[in-house]
């Protein structure tokens, strides 16, 4: 029976970061993994390619800035959604690729295979690709669970028709529809809602709660919302929900159920983009120790140990946030606790990025967790209105906010809003991760002009030096 010193059960970015370090470490490793290659949701069907359309449809924004603001003109876009859609495969077949060439330079081997665990030592591997060693089994000394997340798709909405997509449906861009409705106001239904509404669909986002990215900061949502309702043509229906889908020939028949809209409308495709559950069934945990609570989650402590202590579990199947970053500093603590080593997942802050245009970003302390728990903070807002790199790009729309300790005034959370803020949010991960005070951020010399500089001016906002705004100073 062939034997691996360690199994990691899922190819994704935290199953493939854990199986390399194990292997640089000097184990024994096998990743198993349903779809042979590796990169998980993520780079298959998930942040890569999702990334790769925003690029298109970012550039496709611009063009259209560049004629109503500079009167720079150019003809219509012609989109060949073919092409579009090979540069997207061409862009996940390259990354992919490479995954598959550093296992085997590191002699991880990959087992094309259903994981089913049999008992805390054995996993039997469902298939019949070349790769599945004899006897369809592989024992272990411990295995890592990362077998990721999927989409969710309430029953009702489960028709069986590809008129009705997940996100890796919309992500296949078999087309583009005329009339696209996005059923749920978070980060996908959102980006993928903004990629189609700039290659030439109609879209409608219907949202159940009052305000889209549910959670998210509203100083910064704010922004966003206007900028995607008249992209969206004021088609944002918040506090609604759909009553039903059915199909009507060749289009999709909704039925709306709030203030916002009610009645039934048609249209071509639908998005349903509801959120995503973790892949923790139909893997045999019930014939182990491991724990899995009421949302599906495994249960695991700060060192990825799961209740059985051969099983530690990673990623979005670990618990929330449900983010690929996390995951990959998720697989690292395991695999020491794996060589013995001591290590446990304590971060301040894990950064979360909106890539919609404009881009949200924030990590550490929220405004509402503040609020939630009862920790006084006090607030300082850079508005983008006032940053000269901002007025020349046009983008005024945005803002930077910390949130700071009134005590001692180290800085514990960060928000930003406006084009880049995925890139710049990783200033504020590393100043809320080393404690840094406000006045830390705001001597920091920041290049000019930037929208780096925002998070500077934000901190010379707490203590009133800001020149470009007037407060008060502290």
């Amino acid at each position: 029976m062939t034997h691996a010193q360690l199994v990691v059960l899922g190819g994704g970015p935290g199953g493939y970061a854990a199986a390399f370090f194990a292997a640089d470490e000097g184990l024994d490793v096998a990743i198993v993994e349903s779809e042979g290659r590796l990169g998980g949701t993520c780079l298959l069907r998930g942040c890569i390619p999702s990334k790769a359309l925003l690029h298109v449809s970012r550039v496709i924004s611009e063009v259209q800035e560049l004629s109503a603001d500079w009167g720079v003109e150019y003809p219509p876009p012609k989109i060949d959604i073919d092409k579009v859609r090979a540069r997207k495969d061409k862009v996940i077949a390259t990354l992919t690729g490479g995954l598959g060439q550093l296992a085997k330079r590191r002699n991880v081997r990959v087992i094309k295979a259903q994981g089913v665990l049999e008992n805390s030592t054995s996993l039997l591997l469902e298939g019949d690709d070349p790769s599945i060693p004899a006897g369809g089994r592989i024992t272990f000394d411990h295995l890592i669970l990362a077998t990721g997340s999927t989409p969710a798709m309430p029953p009702v909405f489960n028709l069986g028709s590809d008129r009705i997509m997940d996100s890796t449906g919309a992500l296949r861009l078999q087309d583009v529809p005329p009339r696209l409705l996005v059923i749920g106001g978070g980060y996908i239904g959102l980006e993928m809602g903004t990629v189609y509404a700039h290659l030439g669909s109609q879209v409608s986002v219907v949202e159940l709660t009052p305000g889209l990215l549910p959670g998210a900061d509203r100083d910064l949502v704010r922004p966003l919302h206007k900028r995607l309702n008249e992209l969206f043509g004021d088609r944002i229906y918040l506090e609604t929900k759909v009553g039903s889908l059915g199909l009507s020939g060749d289009e999709v028949e909704v039925a709306f159920e709030g203030p916002a809209k009610y009645g039934v409308e048609r249209y071509d495709r639908v998005l349903v983009s509801v959120g995503r559950r973790p892949a923790s069934r139909g893997l045999g945990l019930e014939t182990t120790q491991v724990q899995v609570n009421e949302r599906g989650f495994v249960v695991c402590d700060r060192t990825q140990r799961t209740g059985d202590p051969r099983i530690l579990a990673i990623g979005d199947v670990a618990g929330e946030p449900m983010l690929a970053h996390k995951a990959a500093h998720e697989a690292r603590v395991a695999v020491e606790v794996v060589l013995g080593r001591p290590a446990e997942f304590d971060k301040a802050a894990i950064p979360a990025v909106v890539f919609t245009d404009p881009e949200i970003a924030w990590a550490g302390l929220t405004d509402d967790q503040a609020k939630r728990e009862g920790r006084p903070v006090e607030v300082a807002m850079y508005p983008w209105a006032a940053s000269g790199r901002a007025q020349a790009l046009g983008r005024i729309e945005g803002l930077t906010k910390w949130l700071i300790d009134p005590e001692t005034e180290r800085v514990l959370g960060c928000g930003m809003v406006g084009p880049g803020a995925g890139e710049m949010i990783a200033e504020a991960v590393l100043a809320i991760e080393m404690g840094c005070e406000v006045r830390d951020i705001t001597e920091a010399v920041h290049p000019h002009p930037t929208l780096s500089e925002t998070l500077m001016n934000a901190g010379e906002v707490f203590f009133g030096t800001a020149t470009e705004i007037y407060k008060p100073r502290r």
